[in-house]
């Protein structure tokens, strides 16, 4: 027999609240090589994943100094992030890194959410 029972959900939105901004770059003008920022694609609070064990040992097979796991809530055709995408996280840690963004999927147990693993860029 069905029980009904209510079922807590997965994220809460207090979980949210780390402010992330996803951008696209472009290459410098001049001789000098490297990328600056060309525009702002997107703003969004974010929830930023502990770092696991399999996080490290992949940062370690990819030759990457720092991997972050981010979720954010689906903006459903507002914003797509792309791995041609980098994002900043605005606060503490990771203030002063801007990040590639390696793999988008979204979270399997829950279509409104996106799971976002970026590294450093160097």
């Amino acid at each position: 027999m069905w029980k009904n029972e209510y079922k807590s959900p997965r994220y809460r939105s207090s979980d949210f609240d780390t402010p992330v901004i996803f951008y696209e770059y472009e290459e410098q003008s001049g001789p000098l090589p490297g990328q600056k920022e060309k525009k702002v694609l997107f703003k969004c609070l974010a929830k930023i994943e502990g770092i696991w064990l399999k996080d490290l040992e992949r940062a370690k097979q990819n030759g990457t100094l720092s991997e972050a796991t981010i979720i954010i809530r689906n903006p459903i055709g507002t914003y797509t992030p792309t791995n041609k995408h980098f994002l900043s996280v605005e606060v503490g840690i990771y203030q002063n890194d801007r990040y590639n963004i390696k793999h988008v999927q979204p979270d399997v147990k829950d279509p409104d959410f996106i799971n976002i693993v970026a590294a450093v860029s160097t």
